[in-house]
């Protein structure tokens, strides 16, 4: 499920996709958003969405912490 908003390049990204995009399990990803960790989701409808600039954001920002 890739859905772009209108005027924007923004996304969102369903767990699989997470995974595909980061190579972190969607197990995980459905795990964080459960505990409120990691990226912020949000349900859209009944499915639980990311955007894919906080994604990014945020892998930016644990990489930015390591080094």
């Amino acid at each position: 499920m890739t859905t772009n908003l209108s005027g924007t390049d923004d996304e969102f990204l369903n767990s699989t996709q997470c995974e595909q995009l980061t190579g972190t399990p969607e197990s995980t990803w459905r795990y964080w958003a459960s505990i409120g960790k990691g990226p912020a989701s949000f349900k859209l409808g009944r499915r639980r969405v990311w955007r894919k600039s906080a994604i990014l954001a945020w892998i930016a920002e644990q990489e930015q912490a390591a080094s």
